[in-house]
């Protein structure tokens, strides 16, 4: 079987976000004393008594609220629920049993999921115990006092959520599904996009711009081929940051670079490439990742026979230090050449991975010297002896010189498009690094 996934669930501000940290090992999830900072479920690995799970951290669930970020918060947390095998139910010791508690418990009970009860917040067991006992009357097991902040009562608890997984616990191969982030400023359609695909409301879609503040990894197959997804909050300029949350944002979106395979910068048709959007397309290119411009809202555009040639020129102007971008003209809205986005991913993996033999490089690079000749400085000229592919993702050249401070960076990059007017890379970057070696080793 699969890692056993476990979702924590309760009302908001319990202490969730803090308990889910402290159980992955590293602040991935926000945590802050503002209820309904979490929107989105987030997962993360982690580990207990050498046995792996998936951890799932939820939006808290108001059972009867009308506002519209809280009741998709609730839908949200219900789609954890039905994906867990096993339910840490979090309630506070410190405000006691409230009623929102006991119908948050209905719906926990209508899931038939194990359910393991934490109280948390009980920072002092001796003094607290009554209180604790108080929770027995939601009629869902044994409570367990917890204290997320001060990482007490947890083995405990986490003994019983690992029983609650029972015996055929299989051990999960490492995930080789290629990762895609979608990333790009606020309301520029990223979770529409993803919901697109996925044919289902896996993420909360409002107008409020900045709803998405959290990273979410999200499975999705297409033509039988599994990707995972990785949609971000959306980056903005520093003037606009008002909130503290807003910092937390920008880092997982680095981060959510770091972790994927291909980037996908979404583009709002209407406003144009932005100063911003160069920004986080520089992140992208600076790590070497494969790189897709989705144009979205294309639906929105008034259009004639060269209306695509024309944006085309101009997104390729303002984000001239990557030209080897594809470039694609979507709408998430109508679904229109979504098909194409999966194609272009394709590619993008196939050439952020291809190995070209050193023999064909150095054939490429001796007719490269023979149509220009390298450069020289102060009479001595440039030599260049070798040059060998050593990785992928991205691929990556040494070449090996006679003097490092010769090699111009203008000189390099016709060396690039000489290799890639033979093998295209489209849509990864390459590195190259410049190595020095005497002369009489050659």
């Amino acid at each position: 079987m699969s890692r056993p996934i476990v979702a924590i669930v309760g009302r908001p501000n319990v202490g969730k976000s803090t308990l889910f940290n402290a159980l992955a090992g590293e602040n991935i999830s926000i945590v802050k004393n503002t209820p309904g900072v979490t929107r989105d479920r987030i997962y993360a690995d982690a580990e207990w008594l050498n046995v792996g799970f998936t951890l799932i951290d939820t939006g808290g669930i108001e059972p009867d609220s009308s506002d519209v970020i809280l009741s998709q918060m609730r839908d949200q947390a219900q789609i954890a629920i039905d994906t867990a095998d096993v339910i840490v139910f979090m309630v506070d010791c410190k405000q006691g049993l409230v009623d929102a508690d006991a119908k948050v418990a209905d719906m926990l009970r209508r899931s038939h999921k194990p359910v393991v009860l934490a109280v948390n917040k009980t920072d002092n067991f001796e003094k607290s115990m009554p209180d604790v006992y108080e929770f027995y009357n939601l009629g869902i097991g044994d409570p367990y006092p917890i204290s997320a902040s001060n990482k007490l009562g947890m083995g405990e608890m986490l003994d019983h959520v690992i029983e609650c997984f029972g015996e055929d616990i299989g051990e999960e191969a490492e995930d080789e599904r290629p990762r895609v982030a979608v990333v790009g400023k606020p309301n520029v359609g990223k979770s529409s996009l993803i919901n697109k695909i996925l044919g289902e409301n896996r993420l909360i879609v409002s107008d409020i711009a900045g709803t998405t503040r959290d990273a979410v990894d999200t499975a999705v197959k297409w033509n039988g081929h599994e990707y995972v997804f990785i949609d971000t909050a959306g980056l903005r300029r520093k003037s606009k940051i008002k909130e503290e949350l807003e910092r937390y944002s920008i880092i997982r979106t680095v981060t959510a670079v770091e972790r994927a395979d291909v980037v996908v910068l979404l583009i709002d048709a209407v406003e144009g490439v932005t100063e911003q959007d160069a920004k986080i397309a520089g992140i992208a290119h600076e790590r070497g990742k494969g790189i897709i411009i989705a144009v979205n809202k294309w639906d929105a555009i008034e259009k004639d026979d060269k209306t695509i040639y024309k944006y085309t020129q101009e997104v390729r102007r303002i984000l001239s230090f990557m030209p080897y971008a594809e470039i694609l003209f979507i709408s998430a809205e109508t679904g229109q050449r979504v098909s194409r986005l999966f194609e272009t991913i394709d590619m993008v993996l196939a050439n952020q991975s291809m190995r070209v033999a050193t023999g064909v490089l150095n054939e490429i690079l001796t007719e490269a010297v023979a149509l220009q000749q390298p450069p020289t400085d102060k009479g001595k000229r440039l030599r260049l002896f070798y040059i060998t592919q050593v990785a992928v993702k991205p691929p990556t050249f040494v070449i090996f010189v006679n003097d490092k401070e010769l090699m111009h960076f203008s000189y390099t990059r016709y060396l690039e498009n000489k290799i890639r007017d033979t093998f295209g890379f489209r849509g990864t970057s390459l590195k190259f690094l410049i190595r020095e070696r005497k002369e009489k080793e050659n």
